[in-house]
C-alpha cells in the first residue's frame, strides 16, 4: 500500500541479516515492489532458526504503511510449521487460519 514509512528499525544480532532499500521517510510509490525488506536468519537447527526469526520479527519496526510482519509472526508460531512437517502446500491449507 502506498504511503510514507514513518518509522523504520531493523533487527540485528548474531545470525540475523536484513536486505532492504527502505528508511524512515521513504515514500512508497503507487506501483511499488511489495518486497520492502528481506529478513534472513540462520542457526544450528530449524527450531533455533524459527525462534530467531520470531525475535527478529518482534524487533522489526515499519510504521506508516501496512506490512505482512503480523502474518509471518503467526507462521513462526504455528505448531504445524514449527514441527517442520510441512510441504509446498502449507500456505494453501493454512492461509485462512493464519490471516
Amino acid at each position: 500500500m502506498p504511503g510514507v514509512i514513518t518509522a523504520y528499525r531493523v533487527p540485528g544480532g548474531p545470525g540475523v541479516r536484513v536486505d532492504s532499500h527502505c528508511f524512515t521517510g521513504y515514500r512508497m510509490p503507487p506501483d511499488y515492489d511489495s518486497l520492502l525488506a528481506k529478513v534472513i536468519v540462520h542457526a544450528p537447527d530449524r527450531d533455533q532458526a524459527r525462534r530467531r526469526m520470531r525475535r527478529a520479527l518482534d524487533e522489526m519496526v515499519i510504521e506508516g504503511i501496512s506490512t505482512t510482519i503480523p502474518f509471518h509472526k503467526k507462521v513462526m508460531e504455528d505448531p504445524e510449521f514449527a514441527s517442520g512437517d510441512v510441504t509446498t502446500d502449507y500456505l494453501d491449507r493454512r492461509l485462512d487460519d493464519l490471516i
